[in-house]
């Protein structure tokens, strides 16, 4: 009996998850670093603006923010469809039972709790909500609320596919390191948050490497997915 085509499509795009070889090529993985460092770039020199502005247009920046991560994960997920790569390769296996939902979800709840901890120890050194590098960011009125969850659901998702499951795929790839894969997608999703200031950059580039650990342990982002959007989502009840 003779193979079809899509079926030995399939099996040759699951060699290469299996084998972790790239899942994508090269030249697209550098277009993707020099997108995503162009736009801390800007994102940091207008951070630096509207710290100082005396009003801040947040919905608009708010939309902007989730317009450009839907974007970069579109261009991610061609770069895998050029190889014929699954995407579930850097957006995790999708639930096939309510059971195994519960499971990314208790996972991603129990790590939002040591997240949240080391949040907490750069808080009590005043690089917390009040500090103004962050504070202008915070939603206020009742519609900028409803679209800051929207943009932490679009930076739970985008996010850690692009960062935990396209990077670090690339990086450990590259490097044959898991450990190094983990610390410079790290350092990248660092990197994409100056805008909240230098300072800040640390804790979130360990949140980075502690979400990298779960998802090499777990072999999925999603429970590093539901870590972030509700950690982010949670900024609607600070007090300004």
């Amino acid at each position: 009996m003779e193979t079809s085509a899509p079926a030995t499509q399939s099996v040759a795009s699951e060699a290469i998850v299996d084998a972790g070889k790239p899942i994508a090529s090269w030249v697209h993985t550098l277009i993707v670093l020099a997108v995503l460092g162009t736009y801390a770039y800007f994102g940091k020199l207008r951070a630096d603006h509207l710290r100082t502005a005396e009003s801040v247009d947040r919905v608009r920046m708010y939309l902007r923010t989730m317009a450009f991560e839907w974007l970069m994960l579109g261009f991610v997920l061609l770069g895998l469809w050029l190889r014929k790569v699954p995407f579930r390769a850097v957006l995790g296996e999708r639930w096939r039972s309510a059971g195994a939902f519960g499971r990314d979800l208790g996972l991603g709840l129990l790590f939002l709790v040591f997240s949240l901890m080391i949040s907490a120890v750069f808080i009590s050194h005043g690089h917390g909500s009040n500090d103004p590098a962050v504070r202008y960011l915070l939603p206020v009125t009742a519609a900028e609320k409803t679209l800051w969850i929207l943009l932490s659901l679009t930076a739970g998702i985008c996010e850690e596919a692009i960062n935990r499951g396209y990077l670090q795929w690339q990086f450990r790839v590259l490097t044959r390191s898991a450990a190094v894969g983990i610390i410079l997608q790290a350092l990248v999703f660092g990197a994409l948050h100056l805008y909240q200031g230098f300072v800040r950059t640390i804790p979130i580039a360990m949140l980075g490497v502690l979400l990298g650990i779960l998802t090499h342990w777990r072999k999925t982002v999603r429970p590093g997915m539901i870590t972030h959007f509700v950690q982010d989502g949670l900024a609607v009840f600070v007090r300004r």
